[in-house]
């Protein structure tokens, strides 16, 4: 007691001095006070690397990212395949156990939980969740180009290939080529292969390409290439200019997403810190139970060798009947607390079973007992720090906290984002396009009519003669008496069969020998612009009320750790004032029980000095826990209890697990903690 006197003495002379020294730094008249940076609150130093610290791991897999399209260029358009869950518990649950008994300290418990609870489970996936929204939203809102193509940040090909073919009646032999009378039919085939690219930047740019190409052949036909091969190479730009423009909107989605994602770490943390609370208080209920257990056990041997002292009395004549009976009363009722005690520490127990195992029916532990090892020690310092440090540094270390700050920050992200959609629409876009035709063609020669003759039947020396007239396969046309038709034709064109395709309207395209080019600008005006207008002023609330929430939550805060103090004050004293009790009840019950030697006392007294001291036994235990797990709470409070407990959630991304917790008898490998990308 005197140690503790003299360490209390030494925090109170530093947290007196620790002011002045403090302001004996402080900036002079001269000086820009604001350089100064403010004093740290006091924190609980973290410990050292040692073999029990632990190492958790938030990430084993990496979904932010999408699968490397290089070198395996079809991996993007298949399922990842997720790994399995574990479903029974950790292999090294079985050098825990000893003679039937799974024997556990408190390191031992947390430890147990952080590998096998499936609360931290269940919240790992929700942070893959969230690591899912940041993929999807680095593919951007997206953009409609010049075409019509929707494309986002994600450059994406598209291809179409069709095949039709098409027999229509000829109405008009002359407009249509055909060149001969009666009913035919125009018989067209068509054969189209496209491919276009697009893509759209955070600027509120967009750019697309696109190449067309269609293959036709007709019969009969007058054009000049049959088959003709059309191709076209179209390439679109666009700007906006007001609505759309910059990052503000583009990456909103984004930068909220990776906010959301660095929220959710800090849920896994906040779970991870809200199961190890649970445990370490679960742990000293168990505790207290047991304890209670053999306080009732104590009891009930009390009760019961007053019982036999009564009964040899009564039988050597020295004592009165009724004694026996107000004594095996007494055992009846020390019976029944010890069973009813034996009960609630066996539902303590199930209750810790289900924090620290994933499957609570494993043969290996179902039917055995759990033997804590640690126990609450009266001698506990409690710390020393006043409410203002102590809030300043819950405000800092707790993980609510700071999800609520990144909250604001996503706020202020989406109210930029909308006052960019107060704009009116301005874009302005550039087009460019070529075009090539390409075929087979064979010369002939045009008479006064429409119909053709083929050069075979001109003479070699170009002199007009009697040739049958055909159409544009080579069939005679027949007259109306039967007979084919003839004509005396004059040569003004003559010349040799062209053979030409794709590559020649390719190279028309290319060679730019059909341009077409323009830029327009687009102005949408919308006149009243109401659902942007509300869209704006939903996201100021939405910033306004998630900044008062965090106000609300630091006020939360100060309540909650101030309440922890006086708790973890009140417990300490507790514990004081009923380990005194508890002694004094013994001194009580050992002086009745020479007092009734002598005959100078009753049963009646000797029991009720056995009921004070049961009484100060369980309310001892019970202060004992009580004081245990009042210090958890306020490291809990203060945001210390990873700190406190040793245990690293740092943020990393691996492969594999890169974080895990130390078990007795395995090998402690040095693991590096992760950095994440801080910026949003």
């Amino acid at each position: 007691m005197m140690s503790n006197r003299w360490l209390a003495t030494i925090v109170s002379m530093a947290l007196v001095f620790t002011p002045l020294a403090a302001s004996a730094q402080s900036p002079g008249p001269g000086q820009d006070a604001q350089q100064t940076p403010p004093a740290a609150p006091a924190q609980t130093p973290a410990p050292a690397e040692s073999a029990g610290q632990f190492r958790m791991h938030l990430y084993d897999e990496d979904y932010t990212n999408g699968p490397r399209v290089f070198p395996e260029i079809f991996k993007p358009y298949a399922q990842i395949r997720l790994p399995q869950p574990a479903v029974e518990n950790a292999a090294s649950l079985d050098q825990l156990i000893h003679d039937g008994k799974l024997v556990v300290s408190l390191q031992d418990a947390v430890q147990l939980a952080l590998q096998n609870n499936l609360d931290i489970t269940v919240q790992r996936y929700i942070t893959y969740e969230a690591d899912t929204q940041v993929l999807a939203a680095k593919a951007g809102p997206g953009f409609v180009t010049t075409t019509g193509q929707l494309v986002s940040f994600d450059p994406s090909i598209s291809s179409s290939v069709e095949w039709v073919r098409s027999s229509t009646p000829i109405n008009n032999p002359f407009t249509s080529g055909a060149g001969t009378s009666g009913l035919l039919a125009l018989n067209t085939e068509e054969t189209v292969g496209n491919v276009s690219y697009g893509q759209a930047f955070p600027t509120g740019s967009s750019f697309s390409v696109s190449l067309d190409n269609t293959r036709t052949s007709q019969s009969p036909t007058a054009n000049f290439f049959n088959p003709s091969v059309n191709s076209q190479l179209t390439v679109g730009f666009s700007q906006n200019l007001l609505q759309g423009f910059g990052y503000s909107f583009n990456l909103q989605n984004l930068r909220v997403a990776r906010i959301n994602k660095k929220e959710s770490d800090l849920q896994f943390e906040q779970q991870v810190i809200t199961t190890v609370v649970n445990v370490m208080t679960q742990y000293y209920e168990l505790v207290f139970a047991q304890q209670d257990v053999g306080v009732k056990e104590k009891t009930l041997a009390l009760d019961e060798k007053l019982y036999n002292d009564n009964k040899r009395q009564v039988e050597i004549g020295t004592l009165a009947p009724i004694e026996i009976t107000r004594a095996e009363s007494e055992v009846a009722s020390a019976k029944g607390a010890l069973i009813t005690s034996q009960t609630l520490a066996l539902q303590q127990e199930t209750l810790l079973k289900q924090l620290i195992f994933r499957n609570v029916m494993d043969k290996r532990i179902a039917e055995i007992s759990i033997a804590p090892t640690d126990k609450p020690d009266e001698n506990m310092a409690v710390p020393e720090i006043s409410l203002t440090d102590a809030v300043g540094e819950a405000n800092t270390r707790r993980p609510d906290v700071k999800q609520a700050a990144l909250d604001l920050d996503a706020r202020k992200v989406v109210v930029k984002g909308t006052r960019n959609q107060l704009l009116p629409s301005l874009t302005l876009s550039a087009e460019y396009l070529t075009q090539g035709l390409g075929g087979n063609s064979t010369p002939t020669v045009a008479e006064a009519g429409v119909f053709v003759t083929p050069l075979s039947c001109l003479s070699a020396a170009d002199v007009p003669i009697a040739c049958p007239v055909v159409n544009s396969d080579g069939t005679p046309v027949i007259g109306t008496n039967g007979m084919p038709i003839s004509t005396t034709v004059q040569a003004t064109t003559a010349g040799t069969p062209q053979t030409g395709g794709l590559h020649q309207a390719l190279a028309q395209v290319f060679q730019s020998n059909f341009p077409t080019y323009g830029v327009s600008l687009n102005l949408n005006l919308p006149i009243r612009n109401r659902v942007a207008q509300a869209q704006n002023i939903q996201a100021q609330l939405q910033e306004k009320q998630s900044a008062a929430n965090l106000q609300r939550l630091h006020n939360t805060v100060a309540v909650d750790v101030r309440n922890a103090q006086i708790m973890l004050a009140q417990d300490k004293a507790a514990v004081i004032a009923d380990i005194r009790a508890r002694i004094l009840a013994e001194e009580t019950l050992d002086a009745e029980q020479k007092k009734f030697l002598l005959g100078a006392s009753t049963t009646f007294l000797v029991i009720q000095a056995e009921r004070d001291l049961a009484t100060a036994r369980s309310t001892e235990v019970r202060a004992l826990a009580n004081l245990a797990e009042a210090k958890v709470n306020f490291d809990r409070a203060l945001g210390r209890t990873l700190d406190v407990n040793r245990i690293d959630v740092a943020d990393a991304m691996h492969s594999q697990p890169v974080r895990v917790p130390l078990i007795p008898g395995t090998p402690s490998a040095e693991l590096n903690r992760g950095v994440r990308d801080g910026n949003y």
